[in-house]
């Protein structure tokens, strides 16, 4: 992925509609279970086919991976960690720099989903919780797609 050259693309009907996922899981899993699973995922990311949109130091992914998860808390329920440190949330035009077709959203998502399948079996994600956040991955995920499909070669 690179830096965006394009037009940036909406879906006719706005946002995709979804449900938010469960407060009960950031109950759950605490704070630092949420940012260890971001950490986990962060580091699959860094070296996936998306690693072009990610910082290549260590030490600034794992930076990244800590909004990303402040981001989560806050949608959980829990404190406005994300808005307090960085601002408010405003994903999908903090995307917008980069082109975000349907594959690469595809791939973070096989991301997240394994890292929630590894978490699941370490126990450290409560698997009765596990469908409705992948649930509201995919709802998410969906509204960062900003490249038309139409134009998609």
């Amino acid at each position: 992925m690179h830096e965006r050259t394009k037009e940036i693309y909406t879906p006719e009907g706005g946002p995709p509609q979804g449900g938010r996922p469960p407060t009960e899981l950031l109950v759950a899993m605490g704070e630092p279970g949420v940012f260890a699973l971001l950490s986990d995922f962060y580091k699959r990311l860094g070296t996936s086919e998306l690693g072009d949109m990610f910082p290549k130091d260590p030490e600034a992914l794992e930076e990244a991976s800590k909004k990303s998860a402040a981001f989560f808390v806050q949608v959980l329920g829990g404190r406005p960690l994300f808005s307090t440190y960085v601002g408010p949330p405003r994903m999908r035009m903090r995307h917008f720099p980069f082109e975000i077709d349907a594959s690469a959203r595809l791939t973070w998502l096989f991301h997240f989903e394994e890292t929630v399948d590894q978490s699941v079996s370490a126990g450290s994600f409560p698997s009765e919780h596990q469908a409705s956040f992948v649930a509201f991955l995919h709802g998410f995920s969906a509204w960062m797609v900003n490249v038309d499909p139409a134009l998609e070669s």
